[in-house]
C-alpha cells in the first residue's frame, strides 16, 4: 500500500436491542430516556436474587426470519444487526469482490447448555445416583448436534460472513465488556491498512440465561432492584448497586472513505482513533487509579492526533457499579483536567443495561447518531449526586449539543480497556 493509512468512515448502522431492530426506534427511545429493563420472562427467574434484565423478547421472530434454531441467540442478534447496517448503508455485497469485504465481531459464549444438560443428566441417573457410563452412552441423544458449532465464540462472525458473502478478513474478540469496541478498532485497522474496503463490525451478546445470571449475581455485580426494573441501572448515582445484564447486538459498516464517496454512500462520520490497554490488576476490579482507562483515552487521542480540548463529549462505559463509575470519572478528570467539569458524559447503559460483548458497539453507534443529529442522549436515574462522580453526565434528559469529536469508552471485566474516537468529516 502506498500513500499512507487510509481514512475510515461509518456508512451503515444496525442494532438489535430490547426496543427492536429498527435503528430509529432504539435511538428515539434513548433520546426520550426510556428504560429497556424489565422482569425476566424467557426462563423462570423467581428463585434468583436478581430477576431483571434488558431482555430480547422477539427471538422467535428472528429465528423465523433467519431460519435458525433455538440455540443461536447471539448469532440471531448479530444477523439482524448486520442486515440493518447493510440496508442502512445502501451497500450490495454482491457488487464487491468477496475478498474486499470482511467481518470482525466481539462475542462471548452462546446460550448455555443448561436445559439439554439437565435432560441428559436425568436420563443418566438412577434415582439420586448419577451414572457416568450411562451419560456417555446416551447423553448425546439429548443434545442438539447443531449446538456444538452454534455456541462457539466465533459462530456469529462466521454466520454473518456466510450470509453477506464476505470472503475477506474475519475475526472475533472475546475481551468481555470491551469486545465490541475492540472488534470495531481492529476492523478499522484492517480497512486503514488496505486489507479490505468494507468491514461489518461490532458485537453481539446473549447472556440473559440462568448460568450467566447466577454467576454475575454470585459475584455481587448485579443490581438487585427487582421491584424497580426501570430504575435499576443508575450509572454515577450515589445509590447505584450494580449493573443490569442485557442482550443484543450492534453492527457498523466501516468503509474506506474514497470507496464510500465513489458509490455515494451516506456517511455518519469518521472513525479516527482507537487504543487498547490492560490493567494487569484484578479480574473483578478496575485498577484503582484508573491507569488503564486513562492510558486508553490518552493513546486514542494521540492516535487520532486530537487534543483533549477538541473533544466535545464522551460516551462513558458507565456500568452502574460502585468502582467502575468512580474510577472512570477519575480517569476522565486526569485526561481533561479542569475542562472535565464542562465536558458532557452520557451513559447508554442507564437505559439499555450492560450488553457485555455488544455494549461498546451499541454505544459507538450512539456516538455516530449524536454526530448526525447534534444531540446527546441522557443518563437516566441520576437522582442522587455522588461526591466521587461529579461530572456533567447529561442527567435525565437529552440535550442538543454541537459536537464534532466524541470518545467512546469500553472497559472490560478482567481489565481490558478500549477507547474509540469518532468525528465529523
Amino acid at each position: 500500500m502506498t500513500g499512507g493509512p487510509r481514512r475510515v468512515v461509518a456508512t451503515g448502522l444496525g442494532w438489535t436491542t430490547p426496543f427492536g431492530t429498527a435503528l430509529k426506534d432504539t435511538w428515539a427511545a434513548l433520546l426520550e430516556g426510556r428504560s429497556a429493563i424489565s422482569a425476566i420472562t424467557t426462563f423462570e427467574a423467581g428463585g434468583f436474587p436478581v430477576r431483571i434484565a434488558g431482555e430480547i423478547k422477539f427471538g422467535a421472530e428472528l429465528r423465523r426470519r433467519f431460519n435458525a434454531f433455538d440455540g443461536q441467540a447471539h448469532t440471531l442478534y448479530a444477523l439482524a444487526a448486520a442486515a440493518g447496517a447493510l440496508q442502512d448503508s445502501g451497500l450490495d455485497p454482491t457488487e464487491l469482490r468477496p475478498e474486499r469485504l470482511g467481518v470482525y465481531l466481539g462475542a462471548s459464549k452462546g446460550c448455555s447448555y443448561l436445559p439439554e444438560l439437565a435432560r441428559a443428566t436425568a436420563a443418566s441417573s438412577d434415582g439420586d445416583r448419577f451414572d457416568p457410563a450411562r451419560f456417555l452412552a446416551c447423553g448425546a441423544d439429548h443434545v442438539d448436534p447443531r449446538r456444538r458449532e452454534a455456541d462457539e465464540y466465533h459462530h456469529p462472525a462466521l454466520a454473518v460472513a456466510r450470509w453477506a458473502g464476505a470472503g475477506g478478513p474475519i475475526g472475533v474478540t472475546i475481551t468481555s465488556c470491551a469486545a465490541g469496541s475492540q472488534a470495531i478498532g481492529e476492523a478499522y485497522q484492517i480497512v486503514r491498512r488496505g486489507e479490505a474496503d468494507v468491514m461489518l463490525t461490532g458485537g453481539t451478546e446473549a447472556m440473559v440465561d440462568p448460568l450467566s445470571l447466577a454467576g454475575f449475581a454470585a459475584l455481587g455485580s448485579l443490581s438487585r432492584r427487582n421491584e424497580e426494573p426501570a430504575g435499576a441501572s443508575r450509572p454515577f448515582d450515589r445509590e447505584r448497586d450494580g449493573f443490569v445484564l442485557a442482550e443484543g447486538a450492534g453492527v457498523i459498516v466501516l468503509e474506506e472513505l474514497e470507496h464510500a464517496r465513489r458509490r455515494g454512500a451516506p456517511i455518519y462520520g469518521e472513525l479516527a482513533g482507537y487504543a487498547s490497554t490492560f490493567d494487569a490488576f484484578r479480574v473483578t476490579d478496575p485498577e484503582p487509579d484508573g491507569r488503564g482507562a486513562r492510558a486508553a483515552m490518552q493513546r486514542c487521542l494521540e492516535h487520532a492526533r486530537v487534543a483533549p480540548d477538541q473533544v466535545d463529549a464522551i460516551n462513558a462505559h458507565g456500568t452502574s457499579t460502585l468502582l467502575n463509575d468512580a474510577i472512570e470519572t477519575r480517569a476522565i478528570k486526569q485526561i481533561f483536567g479542569p475542562r472535565a467539569a464542562r465536558l458532557p458524559v452520557s451513559a447508554t447503559k442507564s437505559m439499555l443495561g450492560h450488553m457485555i460483548a455488544a455494549a461498546g458497539a451499541v454505544e459507538c453507534i450512539a456516538c455516530f447518531l449524536s454526530l448526525r443529529d447534534q444531540v446527546l442522549h441522557p443518563t437516566i436515574n441520576l437522582d442522587h449526586p455522588d461526591p466521587e462522580c461529579d461530572l456533567d453526565y447529561v442527567p435525565r434528559q437529552s440535550r442538543p449539543h454541537r459536537a464534532r469529536v466524541l470518545l467512546s469508552n469500553a472497559f472490560g471485566f478482567g481489565g481490558q480497556n478500549v477507547c474509540l474516537l469518532v468525528r465529523a468529516l
